[in-house]
């Protein structure tokens, strides 16, 4: 009986001719040979119907499973495999009707997939606004735990229209490697400047230790708050149990030292000690008063040797009072900046001439000093901004207080420098005014 049944089907969609098994020609698919008649005819027509009937099987077999499937997109490349076996699978039987049940499935899936594939492009336009607001943190810890999630939320969303993918892939990328490149830069620098930073230290540790014992008291003290300030100056950031090792060993020897001059200074009592700051004052004073005068009283040349002398000199007279220490050496270095930067400005106009090969007028020379004088500060100021913003993004952990000190013990000399320049240009500018009246 079934066999009747499927006899009579594959008579409606096929039919044989000379021992030769033919399917029908549906919708624009022409007629076409799928056997040969092996026994009988009605048997090879039954045969090829019960082929029919296994392809039609797994048709709904795959129907059954993308029902079923939370991923129905991962089904499409089935559905049209199965699709262009409809014009050449061996059978007989309703074929116009599975390629249209096939049809159809392929629509439903890539309607799907379109809907999916609008879905992804709103999540990942989301991640990458995500990734661009953290691409210029310098919060590195915070952001790249961030990141490296957002990184993974990306991987697991799906892909989008095929015009859309290097677009948005290329607007992730670029905001996931910027950030990881200035990340990667920030502590090479980093690195770089803490092995700088170590070696530093570790010479000023052992000029510290070489002089501990010495009994040039005056000299030695001087050199010993020299290294102090030089230390202040160092910076680099390096480990706290690094820093606090490095640290302990400077301050061993100062201390060995200072402990050593407290005992000599309490023996020579306080009037002693009094007079002994006020001579320092006076020499202090000395030296001031002839670097203030250096560049009226000789050359320039001879005014920068000497102004050298004298900073030799300033380090071998010992301490003063507290109280009038920074006044005076702020009085004196001053001073010495002054003929230092004149000599700079000098040699600056000299070779400007030597290379245009022109002469100034007295009052040429002199707005040329004032022009090269205010492109000086221009590059100053250009530097004491890049120092002061440098200082702006330090974090408050201790860690960073040596690289704080030594950005501000920087940013003091360049204000100090700007304002050297600044009273030789109003200098100058008298100088002019005094020619023109």
């Amino acid at each position: 009986m079934e066999n009747n049944n499927l006899l009579e089907e594959a008579k409606k969609f096929g039919f044989t001719q000379d021992q030769q098994v033919w399917l029908k020609p549906f919708m624009t698919y022409p007629a076409r040979q799928v056997g040969e008649v092996k026994e009988s005819e009605d048997d090879s027509l039954v045969y090829f119907a019960k082929r029919f009937d296994m392809f039609s099987e797994k048709v709904n077999n795959l129907l059954q499973r993308i029902d079923t499937s939370d991923n129905k997109g991962s089904f499409l490349m089935k559905v049209l495999h199965m699709k262009e076996q409809v014009g050449s699978y061996d059978a007989l039987g309703d074929f116009e009707q599975i390629y249209h049940t096939l049809h159809k499935a392929e629509e439903e899936i890539n309607e799907t997939i379109k809907q999916n594939r609008e879905k992804n492009l709103s999540i990942k336009i989301g991640l990458i606004n995500e990734a661009e607001a953290h691409s210029e943190s310098i919060d590195w810890k915070e952001a790249t735990e961030k990141l490296k999630d957002l990184r993974t939320a990306w991987i697991k969303t799906g892909p989008v229209e095929k015009e859309l993918t290097d677009e948005i892939e290329e607007r992730f990328r670029n905001a996931v490697e910027n950030f990881f490149e200035r990340k990667k830069n920030f502590f090479e620098d980093k690195k770089r400047m803490q092995n700088r930073a170590y070696e530093r230290y570790r010479e000023l540790i052992n000029q510290s230790y070489a002089i501990m014992n010495s009994e040039e008291w005056e000299e030695t003290t001087a050199k010993l708050k020299e290294l102090q300030n030089q230390w202040k100056e160092v910076g680099g950031n390096l480990p706290r149990k690094t820093m606090t090792n490095l640290w302990n060993s400077f301050r061993k020897a100062h201390n060995h030292f200072f402990e050593r001059l407290k005992r000599k200074i309490q023996k020579e009592k306080n009037a002693s000690r009094e007079q002994f700051y006020e001579q320092n004052y006076e020499q202090k004073q000395e030296l001031a008063s002839e670097a203030e005068q250096l560049l009226q009283d000789l050359s320039l040349n001879d005014a920068v040797k000497r102004a050298k002398e004298l900073q030799a000199e300033w380090k071998k007279v010992g301490p003063v009072r507290p109280e009038v220490s920074d006044a005076v050496w702020e009085r004196f270095i001053k001073a010495c900046d002054r003929v230092f930067e004149m000599s700079s400005l000098e040699h600056y106009i000299r070779k400007r001439q030597q290379a245009s090969n022109e002469t100034f007028s007295e009052t040429d020379g002199l707005q040329a000093r004032i022009n090269a004088l205010r492109d000086f500060i221009k590059s100053d100021r250009n530097e004491l901004e890049l120092l002061e913003t440098n200082l702006g993004k330090l974090n408050d952990s201790p860690s960073n207080d040596a690289f704080r000190n030594m950005l501000k013990g920087k940013i003091r000399n360049f204000n100090r420098k700007i304002g050297t320049k600044t009273a030789l240009i109003e200098m100058f500018q008298s100088q002019l005014s005094a020619i023109s009246r």
